[in-house]
Parts: structure tokens; sequence; C-alpha cells
């Protein structure tokens, strides 16, 4: 591994301030810039604005009702750049989220949020993303008189919104969005049940985030943290952006030395040059927890 230049905060100066008091335009029609200016404002002195009228979901929608094509960069630079055509500001702002089993841990659920920056003046999209933990996605197939309060007390509602839609039938088909009142839930429910041919409604969360405030503070973390990175130089060229793209895992473990999943290395790059450092990871930890290897616990 290459020795670390500087410490990953030491670059952040001035010379890192490179969006200090620019505008980006936020592409949303569910009111993110709540969570994501704030933040940016607050990191990298970004300003950030929203385009009236955008129409975000023709990319994709949580409900399914229209698909969500490639991968999730792919679609919030296209998001983004749905912002900066409707208003001709050169940089644009977007995320997307997806929700399921976690990745390593599939008996727990997760959320990935992404956001990235464009930056048409440059030539540079940087982007970083969370794996979130503490989210409220879950679902739960009822039929109509169920008792579901220990369900809608787990996930935060009337806070936070509900999705109703058929058991059985097309995955697009919902019968009510952002349902937060009881009766609303209740009507929603044998609506759903009785269009579905096992008598039986599907009760989501909606993950869409003006309607669910859990996402909007995993909303605002990103955002922190593409702020810190936009305020970072990169310690080779000093262009802003510098910071994690990547892990390389094979940590060993503590008894046997085979490696495990664990992070041994975190890998620094940066969007402008080919300046790349690979870091050990920063709690110092140099052997594994025999727990998480594959050999000493199949």
């Amino acid at each position: 591994m290459s020795g670390a230049k500087t410490d990953p905060g030491a670059t952040r100066a001035d010379s890192g301030r490179a969006y200090a008091g620019r505008t980006a335009v936020l592409a949303t029609m569910h009111g993110k810039e709540a969570a994501i200016a704030p933040a940016l404002e607050a990191t990298a002195r970004l300003k950030v604005t929203t385009a009236t009228g955008l129409d975000t979901d023709r990319l994709g929608t949580f409900t399914g009702e229209v698909p969500r094509v490639g991968t999730m960069l792919d679609v919030a630079v296209r998001k983004a750049r749905l912002g900066m055509a409707a208003t001709g500001c050169p940089l644009g702002l977007a995320s997307e989220g997806s929700f399921g089993p976690h990745p390593s841990l599939p008996f727990i659920p997760a959320g990935m949020e992404l956001l990235v920056l464009v930056d048409d003046a440059t030539g540079v999209v940087i982007h970083e993303s969370l794996l979130e933990e503490a989210t409220n996605f879950g679902h739960r197939v009822v039929m109509p008189g169920d008792d579901i309060e220990a369900f809608l007390e787990r996930i935060g509602f009337p806070s936070h919104a509900l999705i109703i839609r058929p058991n059985v039938g097309a995955p697009a088909i919902v019968t009510e969005k952002g349902v937060t009142e009881r009766e609303t839930l209740k009507a929603a429910i044998s609506q759903a049940a009785a269009r579905s041919p096992d008598g039986r409604a599907r009760v989501e969360t909606d993950m869409r985030a003006h309607r669910n405030p859990t996402r909007m503070r995993s909303l605002a973390a990103l955002a922190d943290r593409l702020g810190q990175r936009l305020a970072t130089a990169c310690p080779e060229c000093a262009a802003p952006g510098w910071g994690r793209t990547d892990v390389i895992v094979g940590l060993p473990c503590e008894w046997c030395s085979r490696p495990t999943d664990f992070i041994v290395a975190e890998v620094f790059t940066c969007v402008t040059c080919s300046h790349r450092e690979e870091r050990p990871r920063p709690d110092g930890l140099i052997r594994a927890d025999p727990g998480r290897c594959s050999n000493c616990n199949p």
C-alpha cells in the first residue's frame, strides 16, 4: 500500500473551497432540499436551489409505475441533468435510493442512498453513497380487520406514510400512496384486498423522502458527507472532490489469520487526476473477530 501523504481531513482548506458561494440546482419533487441544502451550505458553502415543476418520476418510481433503468448512479446523473437543463445551471445535484435486505446481514433491512454533483464547468461527476441500517423499510401482508398496530408503531406511522396495494397482481398497481390517516388506511386495505386474488393487501412503508422523516435524516447525513468531500482538495493536484471511493476487504482473522470480509484498507482517489492512495482502516484494527471468519465460524 502506498503511504498516506496527509490525514484525510488535512487538505480541507481554502484550496478545497472551489464550490463556496456557487449555486447548484437539486432535481427533486419530494422536498429533499430540506435535508440536503443545509448540509451542503454548512460544509462546502454550496448554495442549493430547485427547479420548479420538474418531473423526476419519469426516471423511475419507488412504487414501480415507472421502472428505473440503469444503475443508481446512471439515474442520478440523468436526474441532475434534468434540473440543469430546466434552469441553465452548470451545477446539478440529485439523489437516488434503494431499499431491501442488508448486503452483509440479509435478515435486517437497509437503505442505500447516493448523492451526486454534476459539474459541467470542469466535466467532473462527484458522488457519495451511504449504507443506512437505521431505516423503517418494511411491509406486511394483511387481510381487512387484521391487527397491525405493532407494525405501525415500528415503522413510525403516522409521521411515516404508507403505500397500500393488492398483494397479488401487477407490482405497479397501487391503491393508495402517502397514507397517514387511520380511516384512509383501513379503507385502502379493504379496497386493495378486494382487488387481489388472494383477498389480501400489501401494506408498505412509503420511502419517498417527503413522506419518510427517517430517510430525510439519512439524506442529511449523506449531504454532509458529500459536502466534506467537495471541500477537500486532492493532495496531488489540489482539485476538489478528494475522498474515499472504495474499500479493500480481507482483514486477517485473529485466530487463523485467513482473510475475512472485514475492511483492511480504504481507497482514496481524485476525480480530476489519477492520484490514488490506500490507507489502513482508521480505527487501527489489524485482526478481525473470529466470529466473522468463515473458517473459524462456518
